[in-house]
């Protein structure tokens, strides 16, 4: 997910790509395939759970156990740190010749538009409550007559990337709709130690932003769904 996530967003704002400057509707639409992809890989072997703040929901609405959580979250933060490396090494010609450090940072985490605190972590968490609140209303298709569960196959990841792609356009212009806190701090963390030439500082000041915030949200949607499946 973060080798297609980020790579859509090195693609558009790093010089001199193909897809240089294509704008805001190809980086949420590159992020939305990328996490549809990312589902369709993954969803055999841990059930597409590619966010901590998704996991972390699904615990707290009694759909995942609490137990597991904790290696789940660390293999997405690896995975995100590994997919953020290979990105790097792809775009490193264009890393190169950026002269813009922002940009470059761009590409690995998520900065607001306009930095207040309390606003940012109120978008972030927004943004990753109709994240989680969705997917967890998400059903499987049914024959009426039998009941007999009918499996769509990769098919069946589509909606979590329009659910994405809705998020995207319509949230994420306040802060670049991290909604993962694992798609922004590991890869923060590799922009940190890899030897990019002339780059921004780090910005940890605002990194817990986009690591709370979708953690308060994806909690404030369990609790929600919990309350009104009772």
């Amino acid at each position: 997910m973060i080798l297609l996530g980020a790579g859509v967003v090195a693609n558009v704002v790093l010089k001199d790509t193909q897809g240089y400057n294509s704008g805001w509707i190809v980086i949420t639409t590159g992020w939305a395939l990328a996490v549809y992809i990312g589902v369709v890989i993954a969803a055999p072997y841990s059930g597409a759970h590619l966010n901590p703040a998704v996991t972390i929901g699904l615990a707290a609405s009694d759909s995942f156990p609490w137990s597991d959580a904790p290696l789940y979250i660390l293999a997405q933060f690896l995975g995100a740190m590994i997919g953020a490396s290979v990105v790097w090494v792809f775009y490193k010609n264009h890393f190169d010749i950026t002269q813009d450090n922002s940009l470059k940072k761009a590409v690995f985490c998520t900065s607001p538009a306009i930095r207040n605190y309390p606003t940012n972590f109120i978008s972030e968490a927004i943004g990753t409550f109709v994240l989680v609140f969705t997917i967890l209303y998400f059903t499987e298709v049914r024959v009426e007559d039998t009941s007999q569960v009918v499996g769509m196959g990769s098919l069946g990841a589509i909606p979590v990337a329009f659910l994405v792609w809705s998020i995207g356009l319509s949230l994420g212009g306040t802060t670049g709709y991290a909604i993962n806190p694992a798609r922004d701090l590991g890869p923060r963390i590799i922009h940190a130690l890899l030897p990019i030439k002339n780059k921004a500082k780090n910005d940890w000041a605002y990194a817990w932003v986009p690591v709370l915030g979708p953690v308060f949200g994806a909690i404030l949607a369990a609790f929600l769904f919990t309350q009104l499946s009772a």
